[in-house]
């Protein structure tokens, strides 16, 4: 099995969830159908068919999850020497050479990834072309606008 690169915070917001769906979901959720069957003929009972359709969901989040989480290798960015250079986990600040923009991303893993937050997944197109450059560098990314220049100004295991 791959294993999948996956931040600390990563890992603790997917096991989490996972016992927020194993704690309190799960067993709401059979209480429901528990109380639905109580209200006789199955076939017609709205109730049941929505709960039981819950009960699908919650259930296939719960394996998604744990597959996730068998197949995660966790990475601890603070525990690895500071080089310069960009790898899975690093904070990057970045200065756009066409327009002076100055941006800065986080490299997470693909389920941890939310631009608006600033966090890309190591497999975008910008991290691939960032991951192994150091501070200084210059680093051309295809984009769907064109190709895109940025300086490598700083690089941060936060």
């Amino acid at each position: 099995m791959n294993k999948v690169p996956m931040t600390v915070a990563g890992e603790k917001s997917l096991r989490d969830e996972l016992n927020q769906l194993k704690g309190e979901a799960r067993p709401q959720v059979i209480a429901a159908i528990a109380e639905a069957r109580e209200h006789g003929d199955l076939k017609e009972n709205a109730e049941y068919h929505a709960a039981r359709e819950q009960q699908g969901f919650i259930e296939g989040r719960i394996q998604e999850i744990e597959s996730k989480l068998s197949g995660a290798q966790v990475i601890d960015v603070t525990k690895l020497p500071k080089t310069g250079k960009v790898i899975f986990g690093v904070t990057v600040s970045l200065l756009n050479l066409d327009t002076d923009a100055r941006v800065t991303y986080r490299i997470v893993g693909e389920d941890e990834a939310d631009i608006k937050s600033g966090r890309i997944s190591v497999t975008s197109p910008i991290a691939r072309a960032l991951i192994g450059k150091e501070e200084g560098d210059v680093v051309g990314v295809k984009t769907p606008g064109g190709d895109v220049e940025y300086e490598i100004e700083s690089v941060e295991h936060l």
